[in-house]
């Protein structure tokens, strides 16, 4: 986790926006994992031809599934494939969205409180400087109109005491107002975390700037699927990353080639895929609309970068097969 934000924090060095710098990063991640896709399309390939085989085998012993075992496992060393290598990019990438996911939090949650100790040491009248990227206007926050600019306490209760404490030091408490100056280093740690937290907002949410700007349009407030959601005065976002994420990972499920199994073509297989199918993009809309809109916009950028490369291994790999099928072809002509 510390690694990412140290590269995406050496990107925004040089780059001076968060947003972009989180874009270039995806495309280096995703140029160093193209080697595994590479290689899982070519191993999904043979798999498809070598499937009539397969089911050969199973037909032929499907009586004696010890043996049907044995074939098949030479049937894979003979044609230099395995049913497990398409999964090989699934297996990395995983991985990697967690540690993104940790590294956007971690960020995000320093940001956070630098925004909320900006305002308390503006006395409350100044907005302080915020982190956009085209229609977002708080990167640090979901791309969302039901979500503000400035950051809610849900959000600030997510932080952990030690990125409380390294901004909130002595020195910094001693220029808070009110009850404020009072804090210490142990009011950020274990059970008493959260009441300093809920102490912290209740003075943000009583400054000027927060409450011209982190409050529900009045008569915008509605209930949806039993939660009550309110359009923001100073909304930070359209929900368009949320929806992006989810229509380009619905796309991307649609032109990534499905690993032939045994369980192709039957019922239980067919809908295990159909439900894999609707439940990525549901999930990554639900994620993202919850979460900061950097995470997002990694998703969303990961799953468009996904979707050319899986465009460009399958168009390379058709004329392939197609240059070699019209030499056959010829090759049978002479």
């Amino acid at each position: 986790m510390a690694f990412f934000s140290t590269i995406v924090e050496g990107i925004y060095s040089v780059i001076g926006n968060y947003g972009w710098s989180i874009m270039i990063f995806t495309l280096l991640v995703r140029l160093i994992l193209m080697p595994f896709d590479w290689r899982s399309r070519v191993s999904m390939r043979k798999m498809t031809l070598v499937q009539p085989k397969i089911q050969e085998l199973q037909n032929r012993y499907s009586k004696d599934p010890e043996k049907l075992n044995r074939k098949m496992g030479e049937l894979y060393k003979q044609e230099g494939v395995s049913p497990l290598s398409g999964c090989l990019p699934l297996l990395l990438s995983y991985p990697i969205l967690i540690l993104m996911w940790n590294a956007m939090r971690d960020v995000a949650n320093q940001q956070l409180v630098q925004q909320v100790l900006g305002i308390l040491q503006e006395g409350g009248n100044t907005m302080p400087p915020m982190e956009g990227w085209l229609w977002v206007k708080n990167i640090w926050m979901p791309d969302s109109p039901f979500s503000a600019v400035l950051p809610n306490l849900d959000s600030l209760r997510m932080i952990g005491g030690d990125v409380w404490t390294k901004y909130f030091t002595p020195e910094v408490i001693a220029t808070l107002p009110g009850e404020l100056s009072a804090l210490t280093a142990e009011s950020f740690t274990g059970n008493a975390l959260l009441p300093t937290v809920q102490q912290i907002y209740s003075v943000l949410a009583q400054t000027p700037v927060y409450l011209a700007n982190a409050n529900p349009m009045p008569g915008w407030t509605f209930s949806f699927l039993g939660f009550n959601l309110s359009i923001m005065q100073n909304y930070n976002g359209y929900f368009l990353l949320p929806i992006l994420s989810a229509v380009s990972q619905f796309a991307m499920t649609a032109i990534t080639p499905q690993q032939p199994t045994a369980q192709q073509g039957q019922q239980s297989g067919q809908g295990t895929m159909n439900f894999m199918k609707w439940f990525f993009p549901l999930f990554s809309l639900y994620i993202c609309a919850s979460y900061n809109g950097a995470f997002a916009l990694y998703w969303v950028t990961a799953n468009l970068i996904m979707m050319v490369q899986t465009w460009g291994i399958n168009k390379y790999l058709d004329q392939k097969d197609a240059k070699k099928a019209a030499v056959a072809g010829e090759g049978s002509i002479k």
